[in-house]
């Protein structure tokens, strides 16, 4: 049934954007055709081109077929390009490798590796089976900690029972942690969420910290709903003397977390643009519309930021030029 809608969303943006692009060609001929009525009547004053010189014949039959053939391919691009999004690109995910230095971090935290997953929104266009292969994904390289920046749900608050229990095979050593997302607050499942994450013992932090012990040392993670909500309440739980590290679900906070003293804040929100052109040219995202932190790795005076592109989509069920991501984050303190 999920291919058969898939299939139905390709056709009906194809059929339109081949629509806009026909009615384009249309009122462009119509203006040819105009300016050329316009122009006969002076015809016979127009001086005669000098011998040798080659004068292209725009209304020839050869010239108008090549010119109606250019756009219908124009026309088939975004077709192509959306089937490509929805079959394809929206399923092939990609494990980004990012190497994270904190100076401030303790020697035995050398070499610790977080697997983040972000923004999972599940739906029928990404139901548990897929988010339990992410999930298996995110296991293999065995990361020390694994972190989720919010996002579990997309509109139906009834599915949040699935996603918890497909998200229950998350396995670290150091535990499973997360933050909840703007889709947990506009389906009214914060608490209902983060009790079945508890029961799964997954830890949902709430305005909380937590403290990661390795050895004699330890780490200070913290997470906050969707966005920062108070300076006062959150700068209390920073630990002075150690890394502090910030699940925060919207990038746009980054500024305020380094003023409060977060060395790493690892962000999603965005979907890395989720329809993105910047493999063109930089800049060419919906999402610099909201943000200027759309996606990757960004460093601002003491505090460094990572963005997670997420797994799921949405309004449209397409992902092009930002495949969905997990990332794994290795901390070093050189």
């Amino acid at each position: 049934m999920k291919a058969v809608v898939s299939l139905v969303m390709v056709a009906v943006l194809g059929f339109g954007l081949v629509i806009v692009f026909w009615s384009v060609d249309r009122a462009a001929s119509t203006a040819a055709w105009v300016y050329r009525k316009a122009r006969a009547p002076a015809a016979g004053k127009v001086d005669t081109p000098q011998s040798g010189t080659v004068v292209p014949d725009l209304t020839s039959p050869a010239r108008r077929h090549f010119l109606r053939q250019t756009a219908f391919a124009l026309s088939a691009t975004p077709f192509v390009a959306s089937a490509y999004g929805i079959l394809y690109g929206r399923l092939d995910v990609q494990v980004t490798r990012q190497h994270i230095r904190l100076a401030r971090l303790p020697k035995s935290f050398d070499g610790y590796r977080i697997a983040q997953l972000s923004d999972l929104h599940i739906s029928p266009f990404m139901p548990a089976d897929e988010i339990r292969r992410c999930v298996n994904i995110t296991n293999q390289p065995k990361p020390d900690l694994v972190v989720m920046t919010g996002d579990y749900l997309l509109w139906d608050p009834a599915a949040q029972g699935d996603v918890v229990q497909a998200l229950a095979g998350l396995r670290a050593p150091y535990g499973v942690f997360g933050s909840l997302g703007n889709h947990e607050s506009i389906t009214d499942t914060e608490e209902s969420i983060t009790r079945l994450f508890a029961a799964q013992g997954i830890h949902i932090l709430r305005q909380e910290r937590a403290a990661i012990r390795l050895g004699g040392d330890s780490i200070n993670l913290i997470g906050v709903d969707d966005s920062i909500p108070d300076d006062k309440a959150v700068e209390g739980l920073v630990t002075p003397g150690t890394v502090n590290i910030v699940l925060n679900h919207n990038p746009n906070d980054f500024d305020q977390a380094v003023g409060l003293g977060f060395d790493l804040m690892l962000a999603g929100h965005t979907h890395g643009g989720q329809l993105s052109l910047e493999f063109l040219h930089r800049g060419l995202s919906l999402a610099r519309l909201e943000t200027p932190y759309v996606s990757g790795w960004y460093e601002k005076s003491r505090g460094q930021l990572y963005v997670n592109r997420g797994i799921g989509t949405t309004i449209l069920p397409i992902r092009l030029g930002a495949r969905p991501e997990i990332t794994i984050l290795e901390l070093s303190r050189t």
